[in-house]
């Protein structure tokens, strides 16, 4: 992997202690104010040196006199001896790619001795990062210090009383090129003008090892700590002076915890004036009025773009107006009209909107129209260069890697959970796959869609489709062993518990919990009722019920229907490959499980449950219970279904007075990735039980999360307010103002449900702003996380200025949510380039990749040869014949023109941007269509401050490659007629260069970036 320049700042941070609180939800997520997003390791040390976030990045003991002793301020510490050379190590991957790195910890010093070490982090004695709480031998006191090849900066030292608590904080703030040390809280030394690549001070690549010490210095000959330690954390993000104020007086105990609560946001970001137009709004004249209507109890879809009136020839189809977001349906409960005004940021235009309330009338929503093609029947080729497209080295990189893979260890965790022996050669999982970790099992789920879809994808080489099938059948053999254990005697006439409802508390324990250590999981499957089937015992179900809240004691819980989903759909997808029974039987094992204890929850129980922060997040249970029904015909599983109705957010309450079905924006500032495939579940809930509110919930949240909390890589989280990067912002359309978090935009996996809900949708309605967005979706985001050189992927992306991607899970051996996630896209990327209509009377061309369709029931193939996106145009081959519509996308983009040519002769069509084109003739074999799609520069504004804003040609996103990380935006100016005269550069290569700056398409882009510009036209 290539190595690139950062600069670093080491701050440490004093505070005030106002807030903001925001109760979304229930849970503890947020610790002490600050997103666990932007948290890389916490070790408590109050008996082991577990890693006590959601990270597993268990740190090790060194030294045989190192001891665990109480104490009187923090009830059990560490106690390192500098006698017996006890120190701590930390994983070496801990700090691999971080773009800012915050440490805190608390230390009672035992000695005042010289050298001695807080902690020491880098690649190894001339090259690392250190905290010295006494000094050198030439400065006495508290000092950060950084070493590198070149130069070496440092702080001014501190004196820090020995056998007293202190906490000592340093961030490394990379943009801000400064060195800040504190002391309990209080800034004592800056040092500004630090200019350094981090890379000179820890490797990179996940394989080579950085050496990160916890007190023990990297220099040879200098005194080990002498101390007692406790709570040190280390942070991705540069932690602010409330941030750290907040740690420090959390742990003294000088304010209560309240759970969920939210410091105030991160306003780091630059502020421009309110009142002065950017962009095209500088030359906006006037914008008209408009009318819409709607039906009693339904909010009003009000446009988002409306065609302004722009001065000095300015071609602008269209402008940006922000309307406001009411919480509930108040202003359509009765038969009428009424105005809402809307804003356009930095003008004083105000257009309004006459809304006419009629009368409510009998709901008309579209059938399924459209059908999806098999994924065998739709393989990947090469451009018409002969070059491997991205899409193909993506697939790659992950079948490759998958075939190597060892099914054992998936199934590592059902074995232990169920007490059983582990084969030889198995090894656990790591990251949220580990022992004590309470979302164990996630990865197999995926795992299980993984190698479902790489087997149907590889008929290209019969030998690694083998493999597949191997592994297929090997993981459903060993899980329906498992499942047929549960609720049944250990031994013929042993006690059991067949009934899921009477699941008792483990062997000697009075009450459930989450305990999985080793020596504290329960693995009695005998009582856990029949069909039970997960890589943990029943408890964190049961405890959900009870109303147990997100953490990390024994008393919290994990997301248990979250693994579930994941496992359920990884089993459904097997039987749909390969015709597997037994992995449907273990399915509807679980489900019935799942129904028998649903059915005996009250409404206001469901509601409280999957209101509760991520403890409640389902994933898409009712996805899942939803296709079951639909393969067994079984209706129980469609009412389990409809138990997972999130009712506040689809209903707006037990009454269903508004929600989402009547188009209220009931998400705002709820944890993304909880909700969106809640969303992909209505629409499934709408396909098998054709209720209409269902279509209504999806669709509804696909215009508003789209139009009003998007970025242009297409992710749709990134909350500085709620100060959760993992968050919808907490008002529509006010990214600028709420989002664009230092955590980063959008968790990956977010994206990859916003592209299932954005395909499911299209089969419903064929509106082209939905395949739109899934091309964005694909290039900018999906494609763009995955790292050059292995499957390593991105958790969030980051999009402020300067950022560069991180990327995980290389080995395939510790998974996150998006690694995850990663599995599932990159192992069926071409499953939305085509669809059929259900007679096979029509398909549907959606993306320009180069591919082959067989579409058997028509007994078709199209071949698609095409460079796209290094060329503008393709060409669909028919081999074949017969009479049906070929519907081609005209992207939204295409401003310059569609033009369509059959066998060489040019057609006379009428494209519209943004729509689809039907050709239909009697087509014979051999015939070739030919579409071309002048490609052209375009901006793409956040909503609520129009001047930052990316660049993109045709589909592609375009980052400014960077040097070196910057405080602030990338500043570009533009000709306001035609911003292509300001560019230069090769569209065959898709390089360009503003100035001497070089852009690159950001799914090419490795280093630092910079996806959003400060633009101004001329």
């Amino acid at each position: 992997m290539k190595i690139y320049k950062l600069l670093i700042c080491l701050t440490v941070v004093f505070t005030t202690l106002n807030t903001t609180t925001l109760y979304a939800q229930n849970g503890d997520q947020i610790l002490d104010g600050i997103g666990e997003t932007g948290l890389i390791a916490r070790y408590i040390f109050n008996g082991n040196t577990k890693d006590w976030s959601r990270n597993n990045l268990h740190a090790t003991l060194k030294g045989e006199k190192a001891t665990f002793i109480n104490d009187a301020l923090f009830d059990k510490v560490i106690s390192l001896s500098a006698e017996s050379e006890s120190y701590i190590t930390i994983p070496s991957e801990a700090v691999n790619n971080e773009e800012s790195i915050s440490i805190t910890g608390w230390i009672n010093l035992q000695s005042t001795k010289h050298g001695q070490s807080f902690f020491d982090f880098g690649k190894n004695n001339k090259s690392h990062v250190f905290i010295t709480p006494t000094g050198t031998k030439n400065e006495t006191g508290f000092l950060a210090k950084i070493v590198s090849d070149t130069k070496t900066y440092k702080t001014k030292p501190s004196t820090i009383e020995t056998n007293k608590w202190v906490m000592l904080s340093v961030v490394l703030d990379i943009p801000s090129k400064s060195m800040r040390t504190y002391l309990n809280g209080v800034l004592v030394s800056e040092t500004k003008n630090v200019e350094l690549e981090l890379d000179q001070l820890f490797k990179s690549s996940t394989s080579e090892k950085n050496k990160l010490y916890i007190g023990k210095s990297l220099l040879a000959n200098q005194p080990y700590l002498n101390a007692k330690l406790h709570d040190f954390r280390i942070y991705r993000i540069p932690l602010n002076e409330a941030q750290i104020a907040r740690i420090y007086y959390k742990a003294l105990k000088q304010e209560d915890k309240i759970v969920n609560e939210r410091e105030k946001k991160d306003d780091d970001l630059e502020v421009f004036s309110e009142a002065k137009p950017q962009l095209y709004n500088e030359y906006l004249i006037s914008i008209p009025d408009i009318e819409v209507e709607t039906v009693l109890g339904t909010l009003p879809r009000l446009p988002r773009y409306i065609k302004g009136i722009y001065q000095d020839d300015i071609k602008i189809s269209k402008t940006r107006v922000i309307w406001p977001a009411p919480i509930d349906n108040r202003n359509v409960l009765k038969i009428g009209t009424y105005t809402i005004t809307g804003t356009i940021p930095g003008t004083n235009l105000k257009p309004k909107a006459t809304v006419s309330v009629k009368e409510k009338q009998t709901s008309k929503t579209p059938n399924q129209k459209l059908d999806v093609f098999n994924l065998d029947q739709v393989s990947l080729n090469t451009d018409s260069n002969g070059h491997n497209t991205k899409f193909i080295e993506n697939r790659d990189k992950f079948i490759n890697t998958l075939a190597t893979t060892n099914p054992d260890n998936f199934l590592y965790m059902f074995r232990n959970a169920f007490g059983q022996e582990q084969p030889q050669g198995a090894e656990p999982l790591g990251v949220w796959d580990s022992q004590d970790t309470k979302l164990r099992g996630h990865a197999t789920g995926h795992y299980l869609t993984a190698i479902a879809q790489a087997y149907a994808s590889t008929a290209y080489d019969k030998a690694l489709q083998a493999k597949f099938s191997d592994k297929m059948e090997y993981m459903v053999s060993v899980l329906y062993k498992l499942s047929q254990l549960s609720g049944k005697p250990k031994q013929a006439g042993g006690k059991h518990e067949s009934d899921p409802t009477a699941v008792p508390p483990g062997p000697g324990k009075l009450d459930y919990d989450s305990d999985l250590s080793e020596t504290g999981i329960r693995t009695d499957y005998w009582n856990w009722g029949e069909g039970f089937i997960s890589a943990y015992p029943p408890d964190q179900f049961i405890m959900l019920e009870k109303g147990a809240k997100y953490g990390t004691d024994n008393s919290k819980v994990w997301a248990p229907y979250y693994t579930l989903h994941k496992i359920l759909a990884g089993l459904m997808d097997i039987y749909e490959v390969s015709g597997n029974e037994k992995a449907l039987e273990i399915a509807k094992g679980m489900g019935s499980w799942v129904h028998v204890r649903m059915q005996q929850l009250p409404t206001e129980t469901l509601i409280s449950m999957w209101n509760t922060y991520i403890a409640g997040e389902f994933g898409g249970m009712n996805e899942a219970m939803a296709r079951l029904f639909r393969i067994t015909k079984d209706k129980h599983y469609l009412e389990v279904a409809q138990a997972f109705d999130n009712i506040d957010m689809f209903f707006g309450d037990a009454n269903h007075t508004h929600g989402l079905a009547k188009n209220v924006d009931t998400f705002r500032g709820l944890h993304a990735n909880q909700h969106i495939p809640q969303i992909v579940g209505a629409l499934e809930m709408y396909r098998d039980s054709n209720v209409s509110d269902y279509f209504h919930i999806s669709d509804n949240f696909w215009y508003k999360t789209t139009n009003d909390y998007m970025y242009s890589i297409g992710g749709v989280a990134g909350a500085r307010n709620p100060n959760n990067a993992e968050c919808f912002i907490s008002e529509p359309a006010t990214i600028y103002k709420n989002g664009l978090s230092a955590g980063g935009q959008n968790e990956t996996c977010a994206t990859y449900n916003m592209l299932k809900l954005t395909k499911n949708l299209f089969l419903f309605d064929q509106r082209g702003e939905l395949m739109d967005y899934y091309e964005r979706g694909i290039y900018n985001d999906i494609l763009a996380s995955v790292a050059e050189d292995s499957p390593a992927n991105t958790y969030h992306i980051p999009l402020r200025a300067g950022s560069i991607k991180h990327f995980s899970n290389p080995d395939m051996k510790g998974f996150t949510c998006c690694n995850g996630t990663a599995l599932e896209s990159s192992t069926k990327l071409q499953n939305s380039i085509y669809f059929k209509s259900n007679d096979n009377k029509a398909l549907y061309v959606n993306l320009y990749i180069p591919s082959t369709l067989n579409w058997t029931e028509k007994n078709v193939i199209i071949e698609q040869k095409t460079a796209f996106p290094k060329k503008d145009n393709t060409q669909l081959t028919i081999k074949g014949k017969g009479k049906f519509e070929i519907n081609v996308r005209v992207p939204h983009w295409a401003t310059k023109g569609f033009f369509v040519t059959i066998n060489g002769k040019k057609q006379k069509v009428d494209a519209k941007p943004g729509s689809y084109l039907t050709l239909c003739r009697k087509w014979k074999n051999g015939d070739v269509i030919e579409l071309s799609m002048p490609f052209q520069f375009h901006l793409e504004s956040v909503m609520d401050q129009q001047n930052i804003a990316s660049l993109f040609y045709g589909p592609v996103l375009l980052a400014a490659q960077e040097s070196e990380s910057r405080k602030d935006w990338h500043k570009i100016t533009l000709d306001a007629k035609d911003i292509s005269k300001s560019i230069e550069g090769n569209p065959e290569t898709l390089e360009f260069y503003i100035g001497d700056v070089l852009f690159k398409p950001f799914y090419e882009t490795y280093g630092r970036n910079s996806v959003y510009l400060d633009v101004k036209l001329k």
